[in-house]
Protein backbone atom coordinates (compact mmCIF):
# COMPACT_ATOMS: atom_id res chain seq x y z
CA UNK A 1 0.00 0.00 0.00
CA UNK A 2 1.35 3.31 -1.24
CA UNK A 3 2.19 6.06 1.69
CA UNK A 4 -0.91 8.59 1.77
CA UNK A 5 -0.18 12.00 0.81
CA UNK A 6 -0.07 14.72 3.52
CA UNK A 7 -1.89 17.60 2.72
CA UNK A 8 -2.27 20.45 4.84
CA UNK A 9 -5.60 23.00 4.76
CA UNK A 10 -5.19 26.42 5.79
CA UNK A 11 -8.05 28.54 5.57
CA UNK A 12 -9.21 31.21 8.08
CA UNK A 13 -13.12 29.89 7.51
CA UNK A 14 -13.78 27.28 9.82
CA UNK A 15 -16.42 25.37 8.26
CA UNK A 16 -14.51 25.60 4.95
CA UNK A 17 -11.51 23.76 6.74
CA UNK A 18 -13.39 21.38 8.23
CA UNK A 19 -15.71 20.28 5.20
CA UNK A 20 -12.66 20.27 3.00
CA UNK A 21 -10.24 17.94 5.55
CA UNK A 22 -12.88 15.23 5.76
CA UNK A 23 -13.71 15.27 2.15
CA UNK A 24 -9.96 14.83 2.03
CA UNK A 25 -9.86 12.11 4.84
CA UNK A 26 -12.78 10.44 2.69
CA UNK A 27 -10.65 10.90 -0.73
CA UNK A 28 -7.80 9.10 1.36
CA UNK A 29 -5.19 11.70 2.35
CA UNK A 30 -3.86 12.29 5.73
CA UNK A 31 -5.15 15.87 6.40
CA UNK A 32 -4.12 18.18 9.20
CA UNK A 33 -5.16 22.40 9.39
CA UNK A 34 -4.12 25.54 9.84
CA UNK A 35 -6.83 28.58 10.93
CA UNK A 36 -4.12 31.11 9.65
CA UNK A 37 -0.86 32.13 8.02
CA UNK A 38 0.84 31.83 11.29
CA UNK A 39 -0.40 28.99 12.14
CA UNK A 40 0.60 27.21 8.86
CA UNK A 41 3.95 28.22 8.82
CA UNK A 42 4.57 26.81 12.49
CA UNK A 43 2.92 23.40 11.42
CA UNK A 44 4.93 23.36 8.14
CA UNK A 45 8.19 23.60 10.21
CA UNK A 46 7.00 20.70 12.28
CA UNK A 47 5.45 18.27 9.75
CA UNK A 48 6.63 17.23 6.24
CA UNK A 49 3.40 17.84 4.03
CA UNK A 50 3.00 17.02 0.26
CA UNK A 51 0.90 19.38 -0.57
CA UNK A 52 -0.51 22.23 0.77
CA UNK A 53 -4.42 24.16 0.22
CA UNK A 54 -3.91 27.89 0.67
CA UNK A 55 -6.37 30.42 1.36
CA UNK A 56 -4.88 33.86 -0.02
CA UNK A 57 -6.88 36.33 2.22
CA UNK A 58 -6.32 35.49 5.95
CA UNK A 59 -5.56 38.04 8.85
CA UNK A 60 -1.93 38.24 10.33
CA UNK A 61 0.06 36.54 7.43
CA UNK A 62 -1.97 36.22 4.06
CA UNK A 63 -1.49 33.29 1.66
CA UNK A 64 1.40 34.90 -0.41
CA UNK A 65 3.83 35.10 2.57
CA UNK A 66 3.00 31.56 3.47
CA UNK A 67 3.57 30.59 -0.14
CA UNK A 68 6.90 32.30 0.05
CA UNK A 69 8.06 30.97 2.93
CA UNK A 70 7.16 27.20 1.89
CA UNK A 71 8.83 27.65 -1.31
CA UNK A 72 11.55 29.25 0.31
CA UNK A 73 12.14 26.30 3.12
CA UNK A 74 10.53 23.64 1.93
CA UNK A 75 10.68 23.55 -2.10
CA UNK A 76 9.46 19.91 -2.64
CA UNK A 77 6.31 21.00 -1.22
CA UNK A 78 3.48 21.60 -3.17
CA UNK A 79 0.94 24.67 -2.50
CA UNK A 80 -2.67 24.96 -4.51
CA UNK A 81 -4.09 28.47 -3.68
CA UNK A 82 -7.57 28.71 -3.04
CA UNK A 83 -9.17 31.96 -3.46
CA UNK A 84 -12.85 33.54 -2.86
CA UNK A 85 -11.56 36.24 -5.17
CA UNK A 86 -10.80 34.34 -8.39
CA UNK A 87 -9.16 37.32 -10.53
CA UNK A 88 -6.53 36.75 -12.96
CA UNK A 89 -3.95 39.31 -10.42
CA UNK A 90 -4.47 36.64 -7.97
CA UNK A 91 -3.63 33.77 -10.08
CA UNK A 92 -0.72 35.71 -11.63
CA UNK A 93 0.79 36.43 -8.15
CA UNK A 94 0.47 33.16 -6.78
CA UNK A 95 2.31 31.11 -9.93
CA UNK A 96 5.00 33.98 -9.60
CA UNK A 97 5.89 33.05 -6.00
CA UNK A 98 5.78 29.47 -6.96
CA UNK A 99 2.17 28.03 -6.50
CA UNK A 100 1.62 24.99 -8.76
CA UNK A 101 -2.28 25.91 -9.41
CA UNK A 102 -4.98 27.37 -7.69
CA UNK A 103 -8.60 27.12 -7.19
CA UNK A 104 -11.32 29.52 -7.18
CA UNK A 105 -13.65 29.12 -4.04
CA UNK A 106 -16.36 28.20 -3.98
CA UNK A 107 -14.86 25.27 -5.67
CA UNK A 108 -15.87 21.75 -7.01
CA UNK A 109 -15.46 18.96 -5.14
CA UNK A 110 -14.64 16.88 -8.16
CA UNK A 111 -12.36 19.17 -9.77
CA UNK A 112 -10.30 20.00 -6.88
CA UNK A 113 -9.68 16.36 -6.00
CA UNK A 114 -8.27 15.99 -9.82
CA UNK A 115 -6.18 19.08 -9.22
CA UNK A 116 -4.96 17.80 -6.36
CA UNK A 117 -4.19 14.39 -7.80
CA UNK A 118 -2.50 15.87 -10.68
CA UNK A 119 -0.30 18.51 -9.13
CA UNK A 120 0.64 15.31 -6.38
CA UNK A 121 1.88 13.15 -9.58
CA UNK A 122 3.71 15.98 -11.27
Amino acid sequence: MAEKSRILVVDDEEALRTVLSSELVNAGYEVDTASDGDDAISVVQNKRFNLVLLDIKMPKVDGFEVLKFIKKNLPTTKVIMLTGFADLKNAIESKKHGAEDFVSKPYDLVDLLTTIERVLTE
